[in-house]
């Protein structure tokens, strides 16, 4: 069993072991796929223009982790070609939150008019733009990215109160 994933021009890819080096022109990401669990079982190279993972074992949880790791260096070869952006917007009701980028932390405002800022964690290597109520997470690794976002939407989740009447908060608008 195996499955395969084209290696488009421009970019290249290493393999030492079972961890996978992608090199793009917008950066290069690195990834082990090591587990204990699948050592002797599952082998990956680099033919040509393909990247191949092979498995000799039929076992459904083998077939499952050639699947996911085949998508993990998918979306590897995405984000050194184009990146990964998410937008979300801030929204407010009842006061006026402001939302600004300190090093590796988004700050959040008077969010339900509250003294305390809330904190969101910026992390790895992804930058935070901030054009209005508008917020635009960049960068090339999908998890950091994706876990960015979530940071951002949970600094401002509302509890103990209504959801139908204290809609405040930020949201994910758009992934591109």
């Amino acid at each position: 069993m195996e499955k395969k994933v084209k290696i488009p021009e421009g970019v290249e890819v290493k393999v030492e072991g079972m961890k996978v080096l992608v090199k793009g022109p917008k950066g290069e990401l690195e990834r082990n796929f090591f587990s204990p669990l699948y050592s002797g079982y599952i082998s990956l190279e680099v033919k040509e223009n393909e990247f191949i993972v092979k498995s000799e074992n039929e076992r459904r949880k083998i077939k499952a982790m050639l699947g996911t790791i085949a998508a993990h260096v998918r979306n590897m070869i995405k984000g050194v070609t184009q990146g990964y952006r998410y937008k979300l917007k801030a929204v407010y009701v009842h006061f006026p939150m402001s939302v600004e980028v300190k090093c590796d932390k988004v700050i959040i405002k008077n969010f339900l008019g509250e003294k305390t800022p809330r904190i969101a964690k910026i992390v790895g290597n992804v930058s935070v733009k901030i054009q209005g109520q508008e917020i635009i997470v960049e960068g090339i690794d999908k998890e950091e990215v994706g876990q960015t976002a979530a940071n951002l939407e949970q600094a401002t989740r509302v509890t103990h109160l209504d959801r139908r009447i204290f809609q405040d908060g930020i949201y994910l608008v758009s992934k591109e």
